[in-house]
């Protein structure tokens, strides 16, 4: 019994988390229950939910990236620029894609063919990429002048946003790239022991680039939803912290920070569960300063669970 107790716990921590969480939530304030605030929530998590999709990819690897956030900034204000430079709405979202994408493959390289550590190499992206932005929009916002790009994030279907629809979608395709391809097993396999995915004729170092251009094109997709919603940017402001939330959504959903071991569901729990927590700090008006604290603290007492594993 106590083995299957064990083995429950082990298996579906995260989801049995998000009840309790949920429950306790909801018999603290009447208003969380709410169908608006319900789909509010969604909305909130579902930029974040996309950048951790990716972030669940390279902690499975054994990686981290801590960029995430600067290069929202950067993508996001290039494509608003060539957004207004050529009036098309198609052209601003590839140029997100594509500057997420190759900040991610730049990363990739540094990492798998400059034998970088991936917190090094990530870190000095983020203060690469922060830059870059900031200089490009001299320290400022930019601002859409195309009309029509703001219907990305604020259009929706049914009772559902956009994003919301659009984190769902990427987070069935993740799971279908983790857990039915050879792709996904080879980063399992990477993440678990990388000298032996090697000896096992595994292409190391061209699955660590894939990893990183995959979360820098997530990062893309995150860009041009976060500039949709305002139809502006921060040089400054936006994403920043985006990597502690993603980071904190993915070892609350239980993959390990050696890599190996995760799930793609259990990144999903682990971000409603921040976003049911914020949302409730938010009701019961505890001070925006503080939100950054309990996010570390979640994070302390989830590393500490699965040291006890």
């Amino acid at each position: 019994m106590k083995s299957r107790m064990s083995w429950l716990w082990s298996e579906y921590s995260v989801i049995i988390a998000f009840v309790i969480i949920y429950i306790g939530a909801s018999a603290m304030n009447p208003r969380f229950l709410d169908m608006n605030n319900q789909l509010n929530i969604l909305m909130q998590v579902s930029i974040i939910g996309i950048i951790a999709l990716g972030m669940t990819v390279v902690m499975l690897s054994g990686g981290i990236d801590l960029s995430v956030g600067s290069v929202l900034a950067l993508a996001g204000v290039v494509s608003v620029l060539a957004l207004n430079a050529s009036g098309s709405i198609w052209i601003g979202v590839l140029t997100a894609l594509l500057v997420g994408s190759f900040a991610g493959f730049l990363n990739g390289l540094m990492v798998a063919k400059g034998r970088i550590a991936s917190f090094i190499a990530t870190l000095g992206m983020m203060a690469g990429a922060r830059s870059i932005a900031l200089y490009i929009a001299e320290g400022g916002s930019v601002s859409g002048e195309v009309s029509g790009f703001t219907a990305i994030a604020n259009s929706d279907f049914w009772i559902f946003d956009f994003p919301v629809i659009i984190f769902f979608v990427m987070a069935v395709l993740i799971y279908v790239l983790m857990h039915k391809t050879r792709f996904g097993r080879y980063v399992y396999a990477l993440g678990s022991n990388e000298k032996a995915a090697m000896l096992s004729a595994i292409r190391v170092d061209r699955i660590k680039i894939g990893v990183y251009t995959l979360i820098g094109t997530l990062v893309g997709i995150a860009a041009v939803i976060e500039t949709s919603r305002l139809n502006s940017i921060s040089s400054s402001s936006s994403g920043a912290q985006y990597e502690l939330d993603a980071i904190a959504a993915v070892i609350i959903g239980g993959t390990r920070m050696t890599g190996g071991r995760g799930k793609i569901i259990g990144t999903i729990f682990g971000i409603l569960i921040l976003g049911i927590l914020n949302n409730m700090m938010n009701l019961m008006n505890v001070s925006p300063h503080l939100q950054g604290f309990v996010k570390g603290l979640i994070i302390i007492i989830a590393v500490v669970f699965q040291k006890r594993e």
